[in-house]
């Protein structure tokens, strides 16, 4: 699905936990960041998506939304601004309440948001056949675990 851009075996053996989480994150992102973008007429930014699968079915706020993810509100805004230039979500009052959004997925939105759950499932399947299933599983597993951090 991409080219692997991760340091070599021997530059990680000396990697603390922390950075080899930080290091395969921005991989598996970069690499479904591209499967999108080299497949569509709509690029959406790896931010971008971290947003819209956070309101994919849902209706929150934009304060929820805010809330929930470790983005400035600042940028929460600006991406949200661009995702609906995008036409990919809708930015609608709350009822009873001047101040405050809510936000939604438009049927492009969901749409796309269907077709990179795909990517993430292709990419995840790869990961599978080089690794082994159970690596994966247990991974999953692990990064389910309550860490009491």
């Amino acid at each position: 699905m991409g080219v692997n851009h991760l340091p070599s075996n021997a530059e990680l053996n000396n990697v603390d936990l922390i950075d080899l989480i930080s290091e395969r994150h921005s991989l598996v992102r970069k690499i479904i960041e591209n499967a999108w973008n080299d497949n569509s007429e709509i690029n959406i930014s790896s931010s971008e998506w971290y947003i819209l699968v956070r309101i994919y079915k849902k209706k929150p706020t934009i304060s929820d939304v805010t809330k929930n993810v470790e983005i400035s509100r600042q940028a929460i805004h600006k991406f949200i601004k661009n995702l609906a230039a995008k036409g990919l979500v809708e930015v609608q009052n709350v009822e009873n309440n001047k101040k405050e959004k809510c936000i939604q997925l438009t049927a492009l939105g969901e749409s796309c948001y269907e077709k990179y759950e795909v990517l993430k499932a292709d990419l995840e399947n790869d990961i599978a056949k080089n690794i082994g299933e159970e690596q994966v599983k247990v991974l999953k597993d692990i990064l389910r675990l309550d860490w009491k951090i």
